[in-house]
């Protein structure tokens, strides 16, 4: 038998790459996952992480945004599967780029390209042999999606210059899993899923949502659209398949259909067994703990950096609030409820806005102050969410006009008079949990500056509210943190007219730097 091959696999925590990383580990080659530092401490990723353990595999620290790193450690492989970022082309060229440089790679696999011949690069579809494995694909479902990618990755033990994947089962798979978009459904059949709408879970501006059950056993929430609300409901209904049939993120909650049959309109979505994080924030139900709520944080980042960063077409979801946060079994967030957002082309500056949108509390000053409105806004509305994550309570108190209850404003008083901590105290977080509550509190501060140019684009957010990086020290916002105006925010080279480039690379320094210090956020800013 020849030489085994060693196999790094980029992506493999997430949803797909998971069953990818195990296959490759049960084909008997040494396998490597590249992963960051804060993945391996994730305890969302606990579970995941040690079953890739007791599978052999091992782990190679790195980041695809870190470009040497990742180069680094191709160059000690001789085969890559990378699963980061399906439709997302930003990650996806950085990983093809990196094996470029490597040059050494014989054989790689992504979800954007095949390629094999580590001179010329051809796509692998061009070169791979038949094989006997013609599997039948169909929609994949975890068992399926399994068979399929251990296939996909099975080299059978032999040198890896006379092996191609079973690239005919590859590109079908690839293929159909492009084509996931919602599928139509009848009235009847929405019927029968929920038992003729049977158990209602809540009730919305435009609709009611109900439990249901798909015949395969998976469960799913069926929003029905109000008839009374025919216009509004039937922008919401078209926002919500125009944008969500685009996507398919870990973050965003899939739309697995809809209905339009006679006098029934809805929208079917996966269900979230833990409901909106408004209501664990707000004392509705039972205190989430904090070190998930930073997860939570994070990840709500993610799903909204995927929005505007990595989305063919840019979109901006314009109602980021508690409310339209929901959680699966396992506490993961999923950003919900488009029927406010907008595709806009990425060479645009700004979008057309007409009048206001959003919610009050959340919405950027943008629509006031009369400011070209830009994907920014969701990001002001991320911080305000930000700050009723550390606070665990609403931003503004409804039984008082005190300006003290505007827990914004409070937290940048805290912090300008080096008493931050002391706050994030009173709010009942633990002295282990103190430095992420503290970087959130800056994070959000950066967020909800006035000029939509100062914001950060929400990669640079996940990477701030992730560490490893320094945060510099945010300027004042004036306007709505203040019952009167104060010192102007400084502005970076575009704030002056609220656009921002997509990529933010050039002016990344900004908002952080690089750092691999450890210390407190405390101790860097002498607060």
């Amino acid at each position: 038998m020849a030489e085994k091959s060693k196999i790094l696999v980029i992506g493999g925590t997430g949803y797909i790459g998971k069953f990818i990383v195990e296959a490759a580990a049960k084909s008997g080659h040494p396998t490597y996952l590249l992963v960051r530092e804060a993945t391996l401490s994730n305890p969302a990723k606990s579970n995941i992480i040690e079953n890739l353990k007791n599978s052999g595999v091992k782990f190679v620290i790195g980041d695809i945004y870190d470009h040497q790193s990742l180069v680094k450690a191709i160059k000690e492989v001789d085969v890559v599967i990378s699963t980061v970022g399906h439709g997302q082309l930003a990650d996806q060229d950085k990983i093809i780029s990196a094996i470029k440089e490597a040059g050494n790679v014989k054989l790689a696999f992504t979800t954007k390209n095949l390629f094999s011949d580590n001179n010329s690069y051809r796509e692998l579809s061009e070169i791979a042999e038949e094989t006997k494995h013609r599997a039948e694909v169909i929609r994949p479902r975890e068992l399926t999606l399994k068979e399929h990618v251990e296939s996909v990755v099975k080299l059978r033990g032999l040198d890896i210059d006379t092996v191609a994947f079973d690239a005919s089962t590859v590109e079908n798979f690839l293929q159909e899993w492009d084509k996931e978009k919602p599928v139509r459904c009848t009235a009847q059949q929405l019927d029968d899923f929920t038992s003729n709408y049977s158990k209602r879970l809540g009730s919305g501006a435009y609709g009611d949502v109900y439990e249901g059950q798909f015949p395969n056993g998976v469960k799913i929430a069926v929003k029905l659209l109000k008839e009374k609300y025919e216009g509004a409901a039937k922008k919401q209904f078209m926002a919500e398949i125009g944008t969500l049939g685009r996507t398919h993120h870990i973050n965003l909650v899939r739309l697995y259909g809809f209905c339009y049959d006679g006098n029934t309109s809805a929208l079917v979505y996966e269900f979230m067994e833990n409901g909106s994080l408004d209501n664990y924030l707000f004392g509705k139900k039972e205190m989430i703990e904090w070190e998930k709520l930073h997860v939570i944080a994070v990840g709500i980042a993610k799903g909204i950096a995927y929005l505007h960063q990595d989305c063919q077409q840019r979109i901006i979801h314009y109602d980021i609030k508690p409310a339209n946060i929901l959680l699966d079994a396992n506490f993961l967030p999923k950003v919900s409820d488009f029927g406010l957002a907008k595709l806009c082309n990425r060479d645009s500056t700004h979008d057309s806005v007409t009048g206001f949108k959003g919610t009050l509390g959340y919405s950027a000053p943008d629509f006031f102050l009369r400011n070209p409105i830009t994907y920014k806004c969701d990001v002001y509305s991320f911080g305000m969410l930000l700050f009723e994550i550390v606070g665990m309570r609403k931003n503004k108190v409804s039984s008082s006009s005190e300006s003290l209850d505007w827990f914004p404003k409070v937290v940048l008083d805290k912090y300008q008079k080096g008493e931050l901590a002391e706050l994030i105290i009173s709010c009942g977080i633990k002295k282990e949990d103190m430095e992420k509550a503290e970087r959130m509190s800056l994070v959000a501060l950066w967020c909800v500056q006035d000029s939509p140019g100062a914001r950060p684009p929400m990669n640079a957010v996940v990477k701030m509210l992730e560490g490893g990086v320094e945060i510099m020290p945010p300027p004042k916002p004036t306007h709505f943190l203040f019952s009167s105006f104060g010192t102007s925010a400084v502005k970076p080279p575009n704030a002056a007219t609220g656009s921002s480039s997509s990529s933010s690379e050039e002016s990344a320094s900004y908002w952080y730097k690089e750092s691999q210090e450890t210390t407190s956020i405390m101790t860097k800013y002498e607060i």
